[in-house]
């Protein structure tokens, strides 16, 4: 199971009902039954710098963009995508 090494976002089970209303609005009588199925966060590997070290991290693409954009999150400060 891939998770965030930062926030710890991981995968969420919900669930899926397709044409709950029925075709283009109407209303059908009997209604699709719905059915369970996971949702998985974007995981993505990258090289990050933390305080001059390189690391290897497995990151959920939220965080990738708050790195490059503030450069710093949660309790990481001075970090960088490589």
């Amino acid at each position: 199971m891939a998770v965030c090494q930062i926030c710890g976002k991981k995968r969420v089970v919900g669930r899926s009902q397709k044409h709950k209303r029925g075709v283009a609005g109407k209303r059908w009588k009997k209604r699709a039954q719905s059915t369970p199925r996971t949702f998985e966060p974007n995981i993505q590997s990258k090289r990050v710098t933390i305080n001059g070290e390189e690391q290897k991290m497995k990151l959920c693409t939220k965080c990738i963009k708050a790195i490059k954009n503030k450069g710093k999150v949660k309790d990481f400060k001075n970090i960088s995508v490589v």
